[in-house]
């Protein structure tokens, strides 16, 4: 079987576009087209189901991609890295959310970096959960950081950590809406206390502050976002600063909350939590720079919880 069709199936599979294929691949679309017309002749069985937007794959078709893409993978780090491991160095491609790669997984993994004979140059890039495992998927990264865990037999995903999120404001906000206002609210009640005080985000739809909103009032926000930045930071700046109160991962606010820069205004018996998973391509583990990476990151992650 010509390894050239593989690929071009592969890639096909991942994408879920002739179109995103072709783009990947540097080809037509027609001769995307036509590669996986020959292979599928070569195999007898159709491979993928042509819909109006894009392709989905076949039972033969996931069974193969599965079969099939580690290897080729494999061969790929081959072709970058040379048959002599000591000639070069090896890249790692890492993709996560901005605020947890650049505060957690980054300061974990440039540790490696510099081990003779086992260090490996790193590279990182930033994204939602959504485009960072169509990056992943599509062979643009090898380890992926995300909230989402993926369905199918194509990605492997370990759990990494849970993030404990808190509902903070400066100490101004807290003395204006009372020491004892939130210790009286009970669970599943909404906060009267809070109605009127300023929301800082990430997003118009108040992603964090409803999940904590609907976890321990039991309830929506009723205020809009007064302050929408789109990076975890910039909130916790703006939240010091005093533009309200935000709903943030512990580990971004503890040395704010130790310094008494924000103030938790509340502390739930069971606090929302959400969850972060280490995702790779099935079978790219055999990698050794991707496995230790993989490896190290779970390791660290056992001090972040």
């Amino acid at each position: 079987m010509d390894l050239a069709l593989l690929r071009t199936f592969v890639t096909v599979h991942r994408a879920g576009s002739f179109t995103r294929a072709a783009a990947l691949l540097g080809l037509s679309q027609p001769a995307v087209t036509s590669q996986i017309r020959t292979l599928e002749r070569q195999l007898g069985r159709p491979l993928f189901l042509r819909q109006a937007r894009g392709v989905t794959p076949t039972t033969i078709g996931d069974e193969l991609a599965h079969k099939a893409a580690p290897h080729l993978d494999a061969l790929v780090e081959i072709t970058e890295t040379g048959l002599d491991d000591e000639s070069s160095l090896r890249t790692l491609h890492l993709a996560g959310p901005p605020e947890f790669t650049a505060e957690r997984a980054l300061p974990a993994l440039t540790e490696l970096t510099g081990e003779d004979g086992q260090g490996f140059a790193l590279r990182a890039s930033f994204g939602n959960a959504e485009e960072t495992l169509e990056g992943l998927a599509a062979g643009h990264h090898d380890l992926a950081i995300c909230t989402a865990r993926p369905r199918g037999a194509l990605l492997t995903a370990s759990t990494l950590c849970d993030e404990e999120h808190v509902l903070i404001a400066a100490p101004e906000w807290a003395e204006q809406i009372g020491s004892g206002a939130m210790e009286t609210v009970p669970a599943g009640k909404r906060a009267p206390a809070l109605k009127d005080v300023p929301l800082v985000e990430v997003h118009e739809s108040l992603p964090f502050v409803s999940r904590y909103w609907a976890s321990v009032f039991d309830s929506r926000p009723a205020a809009p976002g007064t302050v929408v930045v789109p990076d975890l930071r910039a909130v916790l700046a703006c939240a010091v600063a005093g533009a309200g109160l935000a709903v943030l991962p512990r580990y971004l606010c503890a040395d704010a909350l130790e310094r008494g820069e924000v103030v938790a205004l509340h502390e739930p018996a069971v606090p929302p939590l959400r969850t972060y998973f280490l995702v790779v391509r099935t079978g790219t583990l055999a990698m050794p720079h991707v496995a230790r990476a993989h490896e190290w990151l779970l390791r660290a992650a056992a001090d972040w919880c």
